[in-house]
């Protein structure tokens, strides 16, 4: 889509509304790494990815997966604005008879390219895709995988990470959520894994270092993924937990936690809707 960086950005506040209305009153949701990723699903899908609502399954698509599945609010609330599927259907997340659970699930939810979610899976799905992309000849799509700096202690993304730089899985591009807390806290105190550009360097990937808030930052690094070649890419994005909702931010107590009815009422305000709708 042909969208200016004041049009992303005020898309990316509407997203993150629809992330407080899925949560809803009185039920836990994963705010804090959902809102922290915000812009950056937003720039994908409004600026860059090759999708289509209406054949979710084309060829030619690029293709996301969310290594940290568990922000699946984020992508359901832009496949939602797409037309993917109903908008009513944000209302029924995680119940039984809705199609948008917990985690992504390729069953139920147009759009969804792979289950994820059992962190530090995805990356290894995203380079199996790229590389069949590659045997089928498509080396015009690319695929986008957004991973967590928690998620960074699994030892499988280095496999991961290993296996892209020695085939050179050049249209792989994945996004790192820098925002540096995990469940259960800050994780240079959980398990650091910094230094992570050079750390990502001596695997084998190109390496940009980007403000995730800033959509123009954001749109410009998407872009330079095009020009490079020979060796997959990974953008480290600096975001806030929480981002957007001020008294969520930066706080690992929202990184799945309930709203009560104020704060439900006060996040709709920060994000300036005037559509408030409690579920």
């Amino acid at each position: 889509m042909n969208m200016t960086i004041e049009q992303l950005e005020k898309k990316a506040k509407k997203i993150r509304f629809n992330i407080i209305r899925m949560i809803g009153i009185g039920k836990k949701g994963h705010l804090g790494g959902s809102c922290s990723i915000a812009d950056i699903i937003t720039a994908l899908y409004f600026y860059k990815m090759k999708h289509d609502p209406r054949n979710p399954k084309w060829e030619k698509r690029d293709r996301f997966l969310l290594s940290k599945g568990h922000a699946a609010l984020a992508q359901y609330a832009v496949l939602a604005e797409f037309g993917y599927f109903a908008e009513e259907e944000l209302d029924k997340v995680k119940e039984l008879d809705g199609m948008l659970q917990g985690h992504p699930d390729l069953t139920r939810t147009p759009g969804i390219e792979a289950n994820t979610g059992s962190l530090g899976q995805g990356l290894s799905i995203a380079c199996g895709i790229t590389a069949g992309l590659r045997i089928d000849g498509n080396v015009t799509s690319k695929v986008y995988c957004v991973v967590g700096d928690g998620e960074l202690a699994e030892g499988q993304i280095w496999e991961a990470a290993m296996a892209a730089a020695f085939y050179k899985l050049d249209n792989l591009v994945s996004i790192l959520d820098k925002n540096g807390i995990q469940a259960t806290g800050p994780i240079v105190e959980r398990f650091d894994t910094n230094p992570l550009p050079d750390k990502w360097k001596a695997f084998g990937w190109y390496v940009m270092q980007i403000d995730g808030h800033n959509m123009k930052d954001i749109v410009q690094a998407l872009d330079e993924t095009d020009e490079l070649k020979g060796q997959p890419t990974i953008i480290i994005a600096r975001t806030v937990k929480g981002k957007g909702v001020s008294f969520a931010e930066h706080k690992a107590a929202f990184h799945n936690e309930m709203l009560d009815e104020a704060q439900y009422e006060q996040a709709c305000r920060e994000l300036q809707s005037k559509e408030i709708k409690k579920i």
